[in-house]
């Protein structure tokens, strides 16, 4: 068994370091991500300017690109043998709700899912002044991976896991959840340079907004671990009717 990690943290990541630690009890494991924190490259690739890999250690190679570029990289040629499954994380901080459409942690999942391999996303959701226990992000990602070897999902599955930021023996439980939903970002953050001139930061994620029972949002709050199926399809199959009545008699 072979499993690529990889992350949008940065290959000195805490949390890549803690989950590698703990696949290698069950499997062979290579590390390929950026290197430096890519959070919120979402599934962009690198095409304008060609991609340059380098070995930290044995196992452990980094990228000047994205998540996205470093999966795609891995499993399309890179090395001379061949990836099982590929575990994204553990990720600073949460993913939940319309977090998966920014983030570069679920980003790399999706491509490994692209190119046709069992995928996972783990992130640990800390938040200011908590504990980052990455030990319990670890724990809990060995234990899924080691389910995903005994019982193999369908491989079209990925699977979004946000673990509560507490020791392990303080989790609740894992919970199957849906993506909540949260209110529109913060307004943009204006500021100026040592020259006086104007520069803008993208406001902070809202506040959640749809976050009742069965939600991701409500499973964390509450201390489970939170672990949501995604599928790449995009396609809202229940409107394909009403818009093709909608379309009807538009003229050329």
């Amino acid at each position: 068994m072979k499993i690529l990690v990889s992350n949008d943290d940065g290959y000195r990541a805490e949390g890549i370091r803690r989950l590698r630690e703990a696949l290698l009890t069950l499997a062979e494991v290579t590390v390929v991500a950026p290197d430096r924190n890519r959070s919120g490259a979402s599934n962009s690739l690198t095409l304008d300017v060609p991609l340059r890999v380098f070995e930290a250690e044995p196992g452990v190679h980094y990228v000047p690109g994205t998540p996205t570029d470093c999966v795609h990289l891995a499993i399309s040629g890179l090395f001379d043998f061949r990836h099982d499954m590929v575990v994204s994380g553990i990720n600073d901080g949460p993913n939940l709700g319309d977090d998966v459409l920014y983030s570069g942690t679920v980003a790399a999942a999706i491509e490994g899912r692209f190119l046709g391999l069992p995928t996972m996303a783990v992130s640990l959701c800390t938040s200011a002044g908590s504990g980052r226990h990455f030990a319990t992000g670890a724990e809990v990602a060995r234990r899924l991976v080691a389910q995903v070897l005994r019982k193999p999902l369908e491989r079209a599955r990925i699977l979004n896991v946000n673990v509560p930021d507490r020791p392990f023996d303080q989790l609740r439980g894992l919970r199957t959840t849906r993506l909540g939903f949260r209110h529109p970002s913060e307004p943009i953050v204006r500021a100026r340079d040592p020259h006086g001139r104007p520069v803008y930061w993208v406001g902070p994620a809202g506040p959640q907004d749809e976050a009742g029972p069965g939600t991701d949002f409500h499973a964390v709050e509450a201390g489970y671990v939170s672990v949501t199926p995604l599928q790449v399809d995009l396609t809202r199959h229940d409107a394909l009717p009403a818009v093709e009545s909608w379309l009807e008699g538009i003229d050329g």
